[in-house]
C-alpha cells in the first residue's frame, strides 16, 4: 500500500445507540494519526440511509460535521441522490455505488480503494454480524469480530449458552420470545419469579443498557418486559446479585491478551445508559482494587470468553464479583465497545501501557492480519 492507508469509518446506524455511535466516531477521529491514515467516512442515518462524506485528512472540529447535512452531502444511493430524496432503506441497487466506492471503482472519489473498514456501530445492525457480513460480501478487511462472534456476542441468550458450554460461571436467568409472552404471560411471569426479586429485565439483542429495567415486584416485572419488547422480540431476565462490576478489555486474534481490570461504581441504581454516556454519574476505578489473584482470574476468564465466541480484534468482557463469597461471574462480552471519553475499553488499555492512538493502529493491524489469513483459504 503506497502512501497513507485509507480507512473507511462507518457510524451512526438505525439502532437505539445511534448517538453513542456518533460520540464514539468523533472520539476516534480526533485520535487517528493523520500522518498514517486518511479517513473516508460513512454516516448511516436513523432511517438507514448511507451518506458518504469527503475524505478526511484532519480531525473534525465538531460532532455535527459527521452527519453531512445539506445540499453538499452525498447520499450513497443509486444515482447519487441527495439525502433529502434518498429512500429510507437502501436497496441492492442503491448499495452498488457504495460498494464501488469502497473497492475503488467508478464511484470512488479518486479511484483509490479502501484498505480497511472500521465499523463504529453499536447495537442492532452494527455489532450483531450484519455489517460484518456486508464487508465479507464486499471482500473488505474490517476491524473487530467476524459475523459469528458478533452475532453470538450480541444475543445475550446465545452468548450465555456458549459461556455455559465453555464452563464459565454466570448468574441464573430465564428467557422467552414475544410470541411466548403473548401466548401465556402468566407462565412466563412464574418462570421469571423463580429468580426472585429484584431481577433485571433486558432486551436480548441490544447494548449500552438500553431498555434494561430493575424489577422489584410483579407489576414492575410486567412493565419491564413490555419495555424490553419495544427493542427486541426476545427478552432475558437475570437474577440480581449484590456484586462489584469488573471489566476487562481484550485485544488480539489467535493470541488475545487482556488488559488490567477496571471497576465501575455507578451513583445511579445500576450502570444504566445515562450513567454511561450523559450524566457522568459513575466512577471508573482503573485498575480495580482487587487482589492479584482476582485480577489474574478475571483476565484469564476474559480471554476464555473471547475464545468461546471465536472473537477477533477486540471485545470488552464484563464480570460480577459477588460480595458475599468473592465468586467471579461473567456477565457479558461487548464486541464493539464504546470509545467515548467515558469508555472503559480505551482507558483500560491506556492503564496497561497502550495509548489510544497505538490501540487504533493495533486494531487495524489485527484486521489486516485476519483478512490475509482468510484470503489463504480455498472457497
Amino acid at each position: 500500500m503506497g502512501g497513507k492507508m485509507r480507512v473507511g469509518l462507518v457510524y451512526g446506524g438505525r439502532s437505539g445507540e445511534h448517538e453513542v455511535s456518533l460520540s464514539t466516531a468523533f472520539s476516534v477521529l480526533k485520535e487517528f494519526d493523520y500522518g498514517k491514515y486518511e479517513i473516508l467516512p460513512y454516516y448511516i442515518t436513523k432511517k438507514g440511509v448511507w451518506r458518504a462524506g469527503p475524505v478526511m485528512t484532519a480531525p473534525p472540529a465538531s460532532k455535527e460535521q459527521l452527519t453531512f447535512e445539506g445540499d453538499a452531502a452525498e447520499a450513497a444511493t443509486a444515482g447519487g441522490a441527495k439525502p433529502g430524496n434518498a429512500p429510507a432503506a437502501a436497496s441492492a441497487d442503491a448499495l452498488r455505488p457504495l460498494f464501488l466506492r469502497m473497492q475503488g471503482g467508478d464511484a470512488a472519489p479518486d479511484g483509490r480503494p479502501i484498505d480497511v473498514m472500521f465499523p463504529l456501530l453499536h447495537g442492532t445492525y452494527g455489532e450483531d454480524g450484519t455489517i460484518q457480513g456486508l464487508f465479507e460480501m464486499a471482500g473488505l478487511p474490517y476491524v473487530g469480530c467476524g459475523v459469528l462472534a458478533s452475532a453470538v456476542g450480541m444475543d445475550k441468550v446465545l452468548m450465555k449458552t456458549v459461556f455455559a458450554q465453555a464452563g464459565l460461571p454466570q448468574v441464573a436467568y430465564r428467557h422467552f420470545t414475544r410470541h411466548e409472552w403473548e401466548k401465556d404471560p402468566e407462565a412466563r411471569i412464574a418462570e421469571a419469579e423463580e429468580l426472585g426479586y429484584p431481577c433485571f429485565v433486558k432486551p436480548a439483542n441490544l447494548g449500552s443498557s438500553v431498555g434494561i429495567t430493575k424489577a422489584r415486584s410483579r407489576n414492575e416485572l410486567k412493565a419491564a418486559i413490555e419495555e424490553a419488547l419495544r427493542y427486541d422480540r426476545k427478552v432475558i431476565i437475570e437474577e440480581f446479585v449484590d456484586a462489584r462490576e469488573i471489566e476487562v478489555s481484550v485485544l488480539g486474534n489467535d493470541e488475545p491478551r487482556a488488559s488490567v481490570p477496571g471497576e465501575i461504581r455507578s451513583l445511579n441504581e445500576f450502570y444504566d445508559y445515562t450513567a454511561k454516556y450523559t450524566d457522568g454519574k459513575s466512577v471508573l476505578e482503573i485498575p480495580a482494587k482487587i487482589t492479584p489473584e482476582q485480577a489474574e482470574a478475571v483476565r484469564e476468564m476474559a480471554v476464555r470468553a473471547f475464545r468461546a465466541i471465536d472473537g477477533s480484534g477486540l471485545c470488552r468482557a464484563d464480570f460480577f464479583l459477588r460480595k458475599s463469597d468473592g465468586a467471579l461471574l461473567i456477565n457479558e462480552v461487548n464486541t464493539m465497545p464504546g470509545f467515548t471519553p467515558y469508555s472503559m475499553y480505551p482507558l483500560l488499555w491506556k492503564e496497561s501501557g497502550l495509548s489510544y492512538r497505538e490501540l487504533l493502529d493495533e486494531l487495524i493491524r489485527l484486521a489486516l492480519e485476519r483478512f490475509a489469513e482468510k484470503q489463504s483459504l480455498q472457497y
